[in-house]
């Protein structure tokens, strides 16, 4: 069958998703409807906030569905009357059997990692949490547990030391429009076999499940290498931070977004700051010291160590831990 003739519906809601969308829409493909989440009330005026695939698929001209539940019997409905041949999910929600079965090739997903490894939410942030080399997109059949459907195709992508999940993100979300659309003919053609994931111990694979605010806390007392693939890992958003002490209270925090690392036999305890007044604001971890090059301390705006030591004149006194 002609692949631009499948009745494809697109599901999805962040930004990782509006590439791909936009590439099968402006490539010709038949995308008859988005699926996305439903408005929601964001930021201190509480407006509410549409997902950056709705506005996408609004101004590609598309339909749009946000349903609250995915099983209610109106959405399953409306998924009917769309007869779809093929379902491609990005970044969305778990999807009942009523509804990644209905399409008669199938649903697949684009996942941001090789898997089996980093099953989960956030695969590029552990993937370089982890201080791994090399990562990728892998698209793969939906089935009744996550991350864990027969996979269509992969594409390796290497890790640089100086990515952060910002640049790698950015890498990954442009690498996986080629390989969804390459899957979609592929399957169109019949020229795909699936290949079910090896069975492997869960214990012996690296999961990436969703980060929350303390998951992101600098354990100061680990090796430098380590903190600064940490930092990397979740910097800009949602960024390394750690507490601030001042005689023995905790009395700020920081968020860190760049540093470097110098390996030292320094004798300090962990969390130790050392300055130079004008440049140099590094804090003491096992094996050095990691120089942070960029930082945002609370109730302030994000910029550089030099800015701030213009009017922190007192750092000295306090600890990270």
């Amino acid at each position: 069958m002609n692949a631009k003739e499948l009745r494809i519906v697109f599901m999805g809601t962040p930004e990782f998703a509006v590439p791909s969308l936009r590439a099968l829409v402006e490539g010709g493909y038949n995308v008859v409807a988005v699926v996305t989440t439903p408005d929601k009330p964001a930021g201190r005026g509480r407006q509410l906030h549409e997902s950056d695939v709705k506005v996408a698929a609004r101004e590609l001209g598309l339909p749009i569905l946000q349903p609250e539940k995915l099983r209610d019997e109106s959405f399953v409905e409306a998924m009917r009357a769309l007869k779809p041949d093929l379902g491609i999910v990005i970044a969305f929600r778990m999807l009942p059997e009523v509804i990644w079965a209905m399409p008669r090739l199938g649903t697949f997903n684009l996942h941001a990692s090789l898997l089996p490894e980093y099953r989960g939410a956030a695969p590029i942030n552990w993937a370089i949490i982890n201080g791994e080399k090399q990562t990728g997109v892998t698209t793969f059949l939906l089935n009744h547990e996550i991350d864990k459907g027969a996979i269509l195709g992969q594409l390796t992508e290497p890790i640089a030391k100086e990515d952060t999940i910002g640049t790698l993100y950015d890498r990954l979300m442009h690498k996986g429009v080629g390989l969804v659309v390459e899957t979609v003919e592929k399957l169109a053609a019949g020229e795909i076999t699936p290949i079910a994931q090896p069975t492997i111990d869960e214990d012996k694979l690296k999961p990436a499940p969703k980060i929350f605010k303390n998951d992101c806390i600098i354990d100061w007392s680990k090796e430098g290498r380590t903190i600064l693939d940490f930092i990397r890992g979740l910097s800009p958003y949602p960024a390394a931070w750690s507490p601030m002490y001042r005689d023995g209270e905790e009395v700020l925090s920081a968020k860190i977004f760049r540093a470097t690392f110098y390996a030292a036999n320094h004798g300090e305890e962990a969390g130790s700051v050392r300055t130079d007044w004008r440049e140099e604001l590094s804090v003491a971890c096992a094996d050095g010291w990691i120089r942070i090059e960029e930082l945002q301390i609370a109730g302030k705006k994000r910029m550089t160590a030099h800015d701030l030591l213009l009017g922190f004149r007192e750092i000295d006194r306090y600890t990270f831990r």
